[in-house]
């Protein structure tokens, strides 16, 4: 699978990956020794949470590693009232009037209970490169679509936007 990631996406992965590797590994490395010269490890809850915590973490750097070799990176420039990537865009749905505001992010930041979607989404692949104004149809599936009208575009950046877990 080929994620479209910004510059700054990958970024901020490699400089968790280095924090993991310089900061975290030693002190889970550090935490598994101290556990396994307690003695008995049959019956040892330390060296058991230990061991998972430094597997946690290397499998952490090896999927951020993979996300960053296989990704495509992808341009986050757009006009000023154009819908681009690390913007956050208010949509008014033509169906009830209600209005929403979402901000535009690659899949490692999405987070829809902070109304932060993908451009890989239905409603995020339907707004991109829209103008204020213009109206999107948003085709979910074959049985469910929706139109929503572009009423604002802010310019923001990613900068507060976390990478997500796995």
């Amino acid at each position: 699978m080929f994620d479209k990631l910004t510059k700054s996406d990958i970024e901020k992965m490699e400089a968790e990956i280095e924090h993991r590797k310089l900061v975290v590994r030693p002190k889970a490395l550090e935490d598994v020794k101290e556990a396994r010269a307690q003695g008995d490890l049959s019956e040892n809850f330390e060296y058991y949470a230990a061991k998972k915590f430094k597997n946690q973490n290397e499998s952490r750097i090896r999927y951020l590693e993979k996300m960053i070799k296989t990704a495509t990176v992808i341009d986050t420039d757009s006009a000023e009232d154009e819908v681009g990537m690390n913007n956050t865009v208010t949509l008014r749905f033509l169906a009830d009037g209600s209005e929403k505001t979402f901000k535009i992010v690659t899949t490692v930041r999405a987070n829809a209970l902070k109304n932060l979607i993908t451009n890989e989404s239905p409603l995020g692949k339907a707004v991109l490169g829209k103008r204020i104004g213009e109206t999107a149809h948003v085709e979910v599936n074959s049985d469910i679509s929706y139109d929503v009208e572009i009423v604002a575009v802010e310019n923001t950046d990613d900068s507060g936007d976390e990478i997500r877990g796995f």
